[in-house]
């Protein structure tokens, strides 16, 4: 018998609750382990495991790995995995929680907190899923992802009723959230709402005071342009955008347009923000096909920044040193995603954190 879950009425701002920036302390890092049979690494599935054990063993060096896997049979197959690339296991822990693909950041627990009687709770967000527009049937088991974790760690559930992905949005930790136009007022997500029913949205049910939207998204991109291929909190006011120097190249356009509209914005306070250009990386093309490859897909975990690397030696150098420098009391460390971003996603994309609480 599955466990009971328990509903919270109303929203999460209303009852005191708010997403924290991912810069704040984890408990854990969720991943769901890939299927052979998924579409996500059509002829490279060894290879993107190879990548995505790497980014288990460096996320493990700083907090735990919740993985997600069907069953006992995956997890033994898992763990036979790991142990064979040395990967130490003491801070990974199994659940056994069915998906379709891997691409946690999506279809993964949003958790929110609060603060009461001086003590932290937690509950969960299970907002629809739709596999980024209907493109990748089927997605029931991503889909009810979020509302099995929630029973494997008996927490209550908001079910706000519309679709949206993790890696639509993005938090300053202070009130803000940031995302874009090309993908949550795509009409293949929730086609009823209007702009600023979707504002609404956002504020409600990740507790946020003030939502600010870039534009379209990069080439190669089919999440319909999410904010976490785009440009990135690193604090409370700071945003680091990837730029283009190439005026041939697909992305020139797009993203000196989103840099622009950077300058134009103002914070929860009406503050503006410092922005830190990054580059790109050289186009990454496999199977004449062009890859969303951006350093921004980092990812933020105790102690350290966590940066796809995609084997462009000058780029992936310059992003880990002007990260690092934004960041110095972080370690900034550069993972290789070449095989990863086959997929689509990277390092952010895979991943989905679970707040300290």
């Amino acid at each position: 018998m599955a466990p009971r879950t328990r509903v919270l009425k109303g929203t999460p701002a209303h009852q005191g609750f708010s997403f924290p920036a991912e810069w704040a302390r984890h408990r854990a890092t969720w991943i769901s382990w890939p299927r052979p049979e998924g579409i996500s690494f059509p002829g490279r599935y060894q290879d993107a495991i190879d990548n995505i054990v790497e980014v288990i063993r460096t996320i493990a060096q700083f907090e735990a790995v919740y993985l997600n896997v069907p069953n006992i049979d995956y997890e033994d197959i898992v763990r036979a995995r790991l142990a064979y690339r040395k990967v130490p296991t003491r801070r990974i822990r199994f659940h056994h929680i069915r998906t379709n693909e891997c691409w946690t950041r999506d279809h993964g627990p949003a958790f929110v907190l609060r603060t009461r009687r001086g003590k932290t709770e937690a509950a969960i967000v299970d907002w629809g899923y739709n596999a980024w527009g209907g493109k990748y049937p089927p997605f029931d088991a991503d889909d009810a992802v979020p509302t099995r974790a929630a029973q494997a760690l008996a927490l209550p559930v908001f079910y706000p009723g519309i679709v949206m992905e993790g890696g639509a949005v993005d938090f300053n930790g202070a009130g803000t959230v940031m995302t874009t136009t090309s993908c949550l007022l795509n009409k293949n997500r929730n086609p009823h709402l209007t702009r600023g029913d979707i504002e609404q949205y956002l504020k409600d049910y990740y507790g946020q005071q003030h939502v600010i939207w870039l534009g379209e998204g990069i080439d190669g991109d089919d999440t319909d342009g999410h904010i976490d291929d785009l440009a990135r909190f690193v604090d409370a006011r700071t945003i680091v955008i990837g730029i283009e120097r190439d005026p041939g190249d697909a992305n020139y356009k797009v993203l000196k347009a989103n840099r622009r509209t950077l300058d134009r914005l103002r914070d929860q306070d009406g503050h503006a923000f410092e922005v830190v250009e990054l580059p790109m990386p050289r186009p990454v093309v496999y199977r004449k096909q062009r890859l969303p490859a951006t350093y921004m897909n980092f990812y933020f975990v105790n102690g350290a920044l966590l940066v796809p690397t995609f084997g462009d030696a000058r780029n992936d150098a310059k992003a880990i040193e002007l990260l690092q420098q934004v960041l110095p009391r972080r370690r900034v460390v550069g993972v290789d995603c070449r095989a990863l971003i086959w997929g689509l996603g990277a390092m952010h994309c895979l991943t989905q954190q679970q707040p300290h609480f």
